[in-house]
């Protein structure tokens, strides 16, 4: 394949590396929207909301990522999804999630100052995303 028909892409959060490879196609969960990205795509530095990432690779199977928000710097060449948190969608816990989503509507009901209602709020909505994710792969095998 010639290297003007591919990106590469790196999913980095604070954990690691989740993914490094060459790409077809990137879809990124941008605050403005989903953005899909191709070889030579122009320059651009926008932030991330919770979401679904997702890379189509070279052998034409797509992978799909989790991230809890965050960073993306696309260049012609290059595409770096600097996430909160990533994790590969197959190791998404449903329990977590449910946990994490009763955890801050429990937070939200209480006397809470402001700072800890922006973080349970972020915490709401990181956990509905996941959950998200989870029925529609679950929609995707059925």
């Amino acid at each position: 394949m010639a290297a003007d028909s591919t990106i590469h892409c790196d999913i980095v959060s604070a954990e690691g590396e989740i993914f490094s490879g060459l790409a077809k196609m990137i879809f990124v969960p941008a605050i403005q929207g989903e953005i899909g990205i191709a070889p030579r795509h122009a320059p651009l530095l926008t932030m991330i909301k919770s979401g679904e990432v997702r890379v189509q690779t070279l052998d034409g199977t797509e992978q799909s990522f989790f991230v809890g928000g965050g960073a993306l710097e696309i260049q012609p060449k290059k595409v770096t999804v600097l996430a909160d948190t990533a994790i590969r969608a197959k190791d998404l816990d449903e329990a977590a999630a449910l946990e994490a989503k009763q955890h801050a509507e429990e937070v939200l009901k209480g006397n809470i100052d402001k700072i800890e209602q922006a973080e349970a709020l972020a915490e709401l909505v990181r956990a509905a995303a996941q959950l998200k994710m989870i029925q529609k792969l679950r929609r995707i095998k059925s």
